[in-house]
């Protein structure tokens, strides 16, 4: 069982960065593909990024593309999301879920475990 805790989110204003991190325990993190998700107030979760467990793939929508990089440091169980360029359409809870294998998903369903989730909110 993978235990995911994500923290970084806050408030900033259009224009701004942060970085979250999810943290896992529990399991052999090294082995799982992690995406994040973002879920804005009344709408469906949304992908917005997932890398595999060796880092050699990663994948984003259109809409974050050239804003948002994820990375990942096995040894210290952590995938990383910085968002740059932010805006207020960048607004919602973001979670981070974890699949077995190498392979990053798009796909909520593919996941098997989530975080609680963490707020961001871009000011303008």
């Amino acid at each position: 069982q993978v235990q995911l805790v994500e923290s970084g989110g806050g408030l900033v204003q259009v224009g701004g960065s942060l970085r979250l991190s999810c943290v896992a325990s529990g399991g052999t993190f090294s082995q799982y593909a992690v995406g994040w998700f973002l879920q804005a107030p009344g709408k469906e979760r949304e992908f917005v990024a997932a890398i595999g467990y060796s880092s050699t793939v990663t994948k984003y929508p259109d809409s974050v593309k050239g804003r948002f990089s994820i990375s990942r440091d096995n040894a210290k169980n952590a995938v990383y999301l910085q968002m740059n360029s932010l805006k207020p359409e960048d607004t919602a809870v973001y979670y981070c879920a974890a699949r077995a294998g190498n392979s990053p998903s798009l796909f909520m369903g593919e996941y098997y475990y989530w975080g609680q989730g963490t707020q961001v909110t871009v000011s303008s």
